[in-house]
């Protein structure tokens, strides 16, 4: 067990380095640029603006820019030492090959995700901040899905070809199909505005004492919550759907009825308990989806989660915030495929971690 799990944490590294490139490029290659974005008082003069690119690295190359951004190291024509050199900058020159070389203490390759631009904070910080609400989420999400989805998705297999068994289908392809912040606007003009049960945004009603309250979190969840979990709702139901299916044409189903077991404990202790192992396969995808449905999701309900923030610091081109959240996010999606893989193989005897 030991040994399979470092050797896919070891597989791991060329994955998060092919995300980091690819995302480092796409989020570069995107009109404007932070300075752009921060300086628009017309007192601020373009050899000022050009300063400042200079300051943060933007006038390198690319490559050199991610290299910056990976190791934390900035290279340097000639002797800039003085002009580079801050608390948290520290450079040196070098005579031999004329370059100034600068280490600002950070790097994706030292477990530093850099500083925000916007707010001069740790990103690593900003995201352990936000990290609770998107937590939150995820959790009532993955759980609807799961108590929703599944049993449906049995019942649609134990009444194969009814009304029932085609309504599921239907609702699980419309489900999938339609986008999460069209579903989440009609549910917010109804449930919110029309009938006023629910709040529409926010993860808790502001008071002027902001005391914890139970109730007052789990109306600010459901709609969120719902929204988000829509597509696992779909997917969990028609993947019980098709395992169901397919235990119950097993030698052991079969055997059991020819001893005359009622039909409930058929279905519902030997075909469900067998059709939920393969369950434990999707649950890295569905972690993915959890996480780029948050995005949209949290901005429409004013969530104050990871998600939000990561859309808010694309708008403003805050390139360390942006970067280092989609880092955070891949790394949670490694570590759930491997969760998801350790657990089929725990549950299913008939998989071995080798």
């Amino acid at each position: 067990m030991t040994r399979y799990i470092i050797r896919r944490l070891l597989q791991a590294i060329p994955t998060l380095l092919g995300v980091s490139i690819i995302s480092f490029l796409l989020v570069n290659s995107a009109p404007g640029d932070p300075i752009t974005i921060r300086t628009f008082d017309p007192n601020i003069t373009d050899t000022t603006r050009e300063l400042m690119r200079r300051q943060l690295g933007l006038d390198q190359p690319l490559p050199m820019q991610y290299v910056a951004w990976f190791s934390g190291l900035m290279f340097r024509q000639g002797d800039v030492v003085a002009e580079f050199t801050t608390p948290t900058n520290r450079c040196a020159y070098a005579m031999g090959i004329n370059m100034t070389l600068c280490n600002n203490g950070s790097g994706i390759i030292r477990g530093n995700l850099g500083t925000s631009l916007q707010t001069q904070q740790p990103v690593w910080d900003r995201l352990v901040e936000r990290m609770p609400a998107t937590l939150e989420l995820g959790l009532a999400s993955l759980f609807l899905s799961l108590v929703i989805g599944v049993p449906l998705g049995v019942l649609s297999a134990v009444y194969r070809g009814s009304w029932f068994d085609n309504m599921v289908r239907f609702f699980a392809v419309i489900f999938q199909a339609v986008p999460a912040f069209w579903m989440a606007l009609l549910l917010i003009l109804f449930f919110g505005v029309y009938l006023g049960w629910l709040p529409t945004g926010g993860r808790q009603t502001v008071t002027l004492t902001q005391e914890f309250d139970l109730m007052d979190r789990i109306r600010h969840v459901i709609l969120p919550a719902f929204v988000l979990a829509f597509g696992g709702i779909a997917l969990f139901s028609r993947i019980m759907r098709t395992e169901t299916l397919e235990v119950i044409h097993t030698d052991y189903v079969r055997t059991a009825r020819a001893k005359g077991l009622p039909g409930n404990r058929i279905w519902f202790v030997h075909a469900f308990r067998n059709s939920l192992i393969p369950m434990m396969t999707i649950l890295g995808p569905a972690i993915l989806g959890v996480l780029s449905g948050a995005v949209i999701v949290e901005t429409v309900f004013a969530w104050p989660g990871m998600g939000r923030l990561t859309l808010s610091a694309a708008f403003q081109r805050d390139y360390p915030m942006v970067l280092g959240s989609v880092m955070f996010f891949s790394i949670l999606v490694v570590l759930g495929n491997l969760l998801s893989d350790i657990l089929y193989g725990i549950v299913d005897p008939r998989v071995r971690l080798s």
